[in-house]
């Protein structure tokens, strides 16, 4: 080993060998000899602080929740503006909720993704939404650090610090690795479960497709079956079974991509086909309750469902809040068709509402563009 190696190892509490004993391996990855620099890191520069938020009250009946994903901190901020005015009373952050990477799919960077925190936490737009509407947050890959990564990920320690510290994570989920968390608000009857997954810092390495001129696929990867890949890891799987167990009478599990579409070749839970069918037979197994998907990532926006076990399940994804890739709605549309896909398939600005009923136990999915105006909207009874 390196004397480098042998240092990080040292620190990490990872004991030699006696001296003319037979070494045994050890299995360290690379993220784990880091982690020594990094703690000293912490300790020498700012590390970023979104400001405070109102705590969420347990005893709130919840009926307007409000969510987006895809917010470049370089970009304009006018959407906070828009969405408080909507008067939701949470506010959910799915994921690339800043672009921490260098440049579109280019490497890490320490000091970028630090960087990029300390920028989105200095625009007034924001900080004054922060003041006003309980947030939540998960992340997703640019956020997480390099576009598409996983549990590979070198750096994976580094942008977990810098998300907790940003959000001012609760103590449960500082304690553990990644980022997942869930919370139940509300009385009795109307008890509301939010559940915040991590589909990055435990995700195995995607299974690449070679791209071809002659036809171009809707993203890069293909399906993977291997049994040994995850998308959420052991622990955080047992952790959502143990959530979907508790009381409550209306759950909402956040996934940063998307888990019911498998009409594209992007990142999402079709990478991960027999991860996605766990997902789906877990999800058919809860403690009876209402429930709704939300998803981000793509750029553009659409509301979907599908059928499992004799339930229709539903989701909503919004993406993006100020990164819109293109504004021709159609082009758009017919790029990706999809059955499962009930609406159109929105690439400009946008973020979504969910609106609860609890006399009539119906849900409201709302997409709304940049000037708020309604994009797509879709009820159901649970």
């Amino acid at each position: 080993m390196r004397p480098s190696l042998l240092l990080a190892a040292t620190a990490l509490g990872l004991a030699a060998p006696a001296i003319g004993a037979a070494p045994s391996p050890v299995a360290v990855t690379p993220d784990q000899l880091l982690e020594p620099y990094f703690a000293a890191l912490r300790q020498q520069v700012a590390m970023p602080d979104a400001g405070p938020t109102p705590a969420l009250s347990p005893a709130a009946t919840l009926t307007r929740i409000a969510f987006g994903s895809c917010n470049h901190q370089s970009a304009p901020q006018h959407m906070w503006a828009q969405i408080a005015a909507q008067n939701p009373q949470l506010f959910l952050m799915i994921g690339d909720n800043v672009y921490g990477d260098n440049g579109w799919d280019a490497d890490a960077g320490l000091e970028s993704l630090r960087k990029s925190y300390l920028l989105q936490a200095s625009h007034p737009e924001f900080r004054d939404f922060r003041t006003k509407i309980p947030m939540m947050a998960t992340w997703d890959d640019h956020d997480f650090g390099l576009n598409d990564a996983g549990a590979s990920f070198p750096m994976r320690r580094w942008g977990e610090a810098l998300f907790e510290s940003f959000w001012r994570s609760s103590d449960a989920v500082k304690a553990r690795p990644g980022v997942y968390e869930s919370t139940i608000t509300g009385p009795e009857g109307r008890r509301v479960q939010v559940i915040l997954l991590d589909t990055r810092f435990f995700r195995s390495d995607l299974k690449r497709v070679a791209w071809s001129k002659d036809r171009p696929p809707l993203g890069g990867y293909l399906p993977d079956d291997s049994p040994d890949k995850t998308v959420l890891g052991a622990a955080q799987w047992k952790w959502l079974e143990q959530e979907l167990a508790k009381p409550a009478d209306l759950r909402i599990v956040v996934s940063s991509t998307q888990v019911i579409t498998t009409a594209h070749q992007f990142e999402g839970w079709t990478n991960f086909p027999a991860e996605r069918a766990r997902l789906f037979d877990l999800l058919a197994a809860r403690e009876a309750s209402g429930l709704v998907l939300l998803s981000g990532d793509r750029h553009a926006a659409g509301i979907y469902k599908t059928e499992h076990k004799g339930e229709t399940l539903w989701e909503l994804t919004s993406s993006s809040l100020n990164l819109a890739f293109g504004d021709d709605i159609e082009r758009s549309t017919a790029r990706e068709p999809d059955p499962a896909r009930v609406t159109k398939f929105f690439p400009i600005e946008n973020y979504g509402l969910v609106d609860i009923d609890w006399k009539a136990k119906a849900l409201t999915l709302t997409l709304k563009g940049n000037t708020s105006a309604t994009l797509a909207s879709q009820a159901f009874n649970w």
